[in-house]
């Protein structure tokens, strides 16, 4: 078994502890993120993920030598100032923010985050869109946006506190799909806490694994249909996904740019338990 981060797996998990369900106060996850980036594994973890309102606040000390993402806890247009409110020593690699609610409309919201980033050469904006209706055209948009120049790319949640935040794999698989015909990266966030796809035994709530998705990303980018790409999403049985992912390590990762999670320890442990790293 080699320490060594492969490609297919480098930055794959940005560090989301202080969001839910873990938590952290923002000191902790600060130390800890420390960590990390000093591990053997640190080419597995991306920035430090902070709320936009603890920025804002305050909450930061100066002279943090950080790479972190601002997600907007509190909209769109608080951006702008939280990202100013950095500290100097820290450098900005991505803000995230849901462009509409299940329902709405997107394509006001992509706009205002297109004007919000306007300006910060360098950082990448990830725009939550719902999977709902609007969700093919606010992709065209995006696609359009990416040929102007703009660094933007889609997210898709995956999960939450109830049943209807969890995509079922057809649905995660056209969304795949979707993407990949417009050769546009996609993030996910949330309920991505082990490699392989389970039922929580406290809540009921099926989970997808994220070596399902690397797994179901690598077909859909060889050009599978959905109706291909949705098993890959749906087994539970390791074998077949990890010699799939096994065989591509040393390859860039397909379309999936990566996904947030409250614990780096978790996806980290499945991925040594299953002999991937």
């Amino acid at each position: 078994m080699s320490t060594r981060v492969p490609p297919m797996l480098a930055r794959l998990v940005d560090d989301a502890a202080v969001f839910p369900p873990g938590n952290a106060p923002l000191p902790e996850a600060v130390a800890a993120h420390h960590g990390h980036r000093a591990a053997w594994y640190a080419e597995l973890v991306g920035p430090l993920l902070v709320p936009a309102s603890a920025v804002l606040s305050g909450a930061l000390d100066a002279g943090l030598d950080l790479d972190l993402g601002i997600v907007g806890d509190a909209g769109i247009d608080p951006l702008p100032r939280a990202a100013r409110a950095l500290p100097a020593s820290c450098r900005l690699r991505q803000v995230e923010v849901a462009v509409a609610k299940r329902g709405e409309d997107p394509q006001p919201g992509l706009t205002r985050l297109v004007e919000a980033v306007r300006g910060q050469p360098g950082v990448a904006s990830y725009a939550e869109i719902p999977l709902a209706w609007g969700l093919l055209g606010a992709l065209d948009t995006v696609a359009r946006l990416r040929a102007e120049g703009v660094d933007i790319s889609p997210k898709f949640r995956t999960g939450g506190l109830a049943a209807e935040l969890f995509p079922t794999p057809i649905e995660l698989a056209a969304v795949i799909c979707a993407c990949r015909d417009r050769g546009l990266g996609f993030k996910l966030t949330a309920g991505l806490h082990h490699a392989i796809r389970y039922t929580d035994p406290e809540t009921g709530l099926v989970h997808h694994g994220f070596l399902n998705v690397l797994a179901a990303s690598a077909v859909a980018q060889a050009g599978a249909d959905v109706a291909d790409v949705a098993p890959v999403l749906a087994g539970t049985d390791p074998v077949p996904l990890v010699e799939s992912v096994r065989r591509l390590l040393d390859a860039d990762r397909p379309l999936w740019i990566g996904f947030g999670s409250c614990s780096i320890a978790e996806p980290l442990d499945d991925l040594v338990r299953l002999g991937l790293l």
